[in-house]
């Protein structure tokens, strides 16, 4: 059976793999007014998933690139808050898997991540098989879910605002690419603009922003959130859109 796992939340899995994570919200990580900033938790996502593969022992030569994210909003953790996050396997594919992580604060869960990773050849950069060790290890969580790469946000129509996005040195990562963290903080200079807190975001990543690229941060308000769009010309790198942005979580 082959489901199409791109929305809402799921329930820790009864059996496999669960790896826990901590973080604690500091000063850097949050809004003027003490709210976890997306780009902070992007960081707290890629962190604890790289934590996860460091205790499982798992070292095949894999290299991961992140296609798809999905975030559900309950509230939004606020500054000194101290964070679990409970990350699993929560679908399988031959080249990408899904990693779901909830995010509990004091008070309880707080928010869900959903995010699609493509497997990719650490020499080449190209997609990769994955193999039967990895099944091993995070297949049994994931319990025959079977997860896609489509994609499936609108290209930008020609009415959006658009505006300059340089690229730093200080925003590329290991392989070369702009940082997944750092488009979501083009979403949060967006969000800056009106203080609106989304209850729900997708993001979808097209094509790599490298270093050469000429970047640009488009978007338009809609009655029901915010599209916004990365692109280098007209290229579309990373596509993302925001709903229910209510001004307060």
């Amino acid at each position: 059976m082959t489901h199409q796992s791109n929305a809402g939340s799921l329930a820790r899995p009864r059996r496999g793999r669960i790896f826990t994570g901590r973080r604690v919200v500091r000063m850097a990580d949050v809004t003027p007014d003490g709210r976890l900033r997306l780009d902070a938790l992007a960081r707290y996502l890629g962190d604890v998933a790289e934590d996860d593969v460091d205790d499982a022992g798992w070292e095949e030569p894999v290299g991961w690139v992140l296609r798809r994210s999905v975030l559900r909003v309950g509230r939004y953790p606020t500054l000194g808050a101290t964070l679990r996050l409970d990350t699993f396997c929560s679908g399988t594919a031959p080249r990408w898997a899904e990693r779901t992580t909830t995010v509990a604060d004091g008070a309880g869960d707080a928010l869900h991540v959903r995010a699609l990773w493509v497997a990719v050849d650490r020499e080449n950069g190209r997609p990769c098989r994955l193999s039967p060790a990895f099944e091993a290890v995070y297949g049994p969580s994931a319990e025959g879910r079977r997860v896609t790469a489509r994609l499936s946000l609108p290209l930008p129509p020609d009415d959006v605002t658009v505006r300059p996005w340089p690229t730093r040195a200080v925003d590329l990562d290991g392989w070369g690419h702009v940082n997944n963290a750092v488009h979501w903080a083009a979403v949060e200079e967006v969000l800056a603009d009106d203080g609106r807190r989304p209850r729900s975001a997708t993001i979808e990543h097209h094509e790599p922003a490298l270093p050469t690229a000429d970047v640009r941060l488009a978007h338009r308000v809609t009655p029901g959130g915010i599209d916004l769009w990365l692109l280098d010309g007209t290229r579309r790198l990373t596509s993302v859109r925001l709903e229910d942005c209510g001004a307060t979580a």
